[in-house]
This record gives structure tokens, C-alpha cells and sequence, in this order.
């Protein structure tokens, strides 16, 4: 039997424990979901200990916020989570934050460590959209020093496929989609669900929320 690419590197992932080896205090354990047929792919921050414990990618209260913008921009969960690809910026556990607070932020040493992964999925996947969930993530293609008002409710084009995937220069921002491309790949930001965060319940973070779900609407419907 020949295996895929992406098979041999899932089975890489599942293996992999080179934080924990490293010294970072991570739960070893890599969660993501897909295949290579998938058209988008989604990329959040770091699994939290329930994905981990179901294997699910946003199977907490995060994902009940993810998929409500989603179903917004009309795909429904069931059908999204299979039929799209869903990973991290890092795809094992990080544990909790020393503070007691919330979950611990990858380092960037463990980003480092993880990203050959990630671009290998790009790679594999070759999807015509990608959705990058939370700060972590929108920090691969955005510039690091923009704020997230600046950031959602925008979306990136790069008319042809870089060999960097998060190569900002040879993309084009744009505020608006009104004909979507059939070559190239769309970058979309949202903003990270986790319901302890206060930032999408500003009104005016929520504009820009709705303007992020009708850009992604317009690639939906284009996809389908």
C-alpha cells in the first residue's frame, strides 16, 4: 500500500515529542483533523486539554464561538469538520499558565520547533483558503505589530502560491471581496473565540467580526 504524504506526516505528528524533549512543558499528544482534498485550512493558537483529551480540534466552548462564526459565513460543523482541515500553530497541549489563568502561550522556541510541521500541511493540503484563528496565528502572515482592529474584517490575496505560505510582501490586502479568484489563496483572520476573551463582545469589534463572516461568505460560496 503506498501511503500519502500527508498520512506519513500525520503519523510524524502523532509521534512527536520534540518540546517535551526540549524541556517545555507541554502534554505530548498532536491534535488536528483533515486530509489533502480539503479546500480550507484552519489554523488556531494550541489545542487546550479537552482536544487533547478527544483528539477534536476547538472541541471546547472556543469552538461553540468558532462555529457560530462559521455558520454564519454558512458551513455548517458537521460538514466543515469533515471535509476541512483544522491544526496550530502548535499541535500539542501547553499546558496551563503559571498564573492559573487560562492555558500557557507556546514559546516561541516550541513555534519554531512545531512550524516545519505546519508548512508541511500547507504544503500537503494546498488549500484555497486559510483561516487563521487568534493572535498566535494571525501573527504568521500579518505584521506582529498590528493590532487586531487593524487586522479583522481584512483578508490577504497572493495570486500565486509562495514558497513562503506566510510571505506578507507578495500578498495584497484587501478590505473587500468583490470577485473571488480562482488561482491563488485567500488569508482570512479571526479574532481567538476563547470565551474569557472580552475583545469580540466590543460593538465595534463586533463590526468588524461580521465584516470578517461576510468576506468569508463570499470564499464559501466560491468554494462550493
Amino acid at each position: 500500500m503506498v501511503t500519502s504524504p500527508l498520512s506519513t506526516l500525520h503519523s510524524q505528528l502523532s509521534a512527536c515529542q520534540r518540546c517535551l524533549y526540549e524541556g517545555h512543558p507541554i502534554i505530548p499528544g498532536a491534535v488536528f483533523s483533515g486530509n489533502a482534498a480539503a479546500d480550507v485550512l484552519l489554523i488556531g493558537q494550541a489545542p487546550g486539554v479537552t482536544e487533547v483529551e478527544t483528539k477534536r480540534p476547538f472541541n471546547a466552548g472556543s469552538g461553540k464561538r468558532l462555529f457560530k462564526w462559521l455558520e454564519a459565513a454558512g458551513w455548517d460543523e458537521t460538514d466543515f469538520r469533515a471535509r476541512q482541515y483544522m491544526t496550530a500553530v502548535t499541535k500539542c497541549y501547553p499546558g496551563k499558565n503559571k498564573s492559573g489563568k487560562g492555558d500557557r502561550v507556546p514559546s516561541k522556541a516550541e513555534q519554531a520547533l512545531c512550524r516545519p510541521f505546519l508548512e508541511r500541511e500547507l504544503a500537503y493540503v494546498n488549500p484555497h483558503l486559510i483561516i487563521l484563528v487568534g493572535g498566535l496565528a494571525i501573527k504568521r502572515l500579518y505584521p506582529p505589530k498590528w493590532k487586531l482592529t487593524e487586522v479583522i474584517g481584512t483578508a490577504v490575496y497572493h495570486p500565486t502560491i509562495p514558497e513562503n505560505p506566510f510571505d506578507w510582501e507578495r500578498g495584497q490586502l484587501l478590505h473587500k471581496i468583490d470577485k473571488v479568484q480562482a488561482d491563488g489563496r485567500y488569508t482570512i483572520p479571526l479574532p481567538h473565540p476563547s470565551g474569557a476573551s472580552l475583545w469580540p463582545n466590543l460593538p465595534a469589534n463586533k463590526a468588524l467580526i461580521t465584516q470578517a463572516i461576510e468576506i468569508l461568505s463570499i470564499l464559501r460560496t466560491s468554494l462550493s
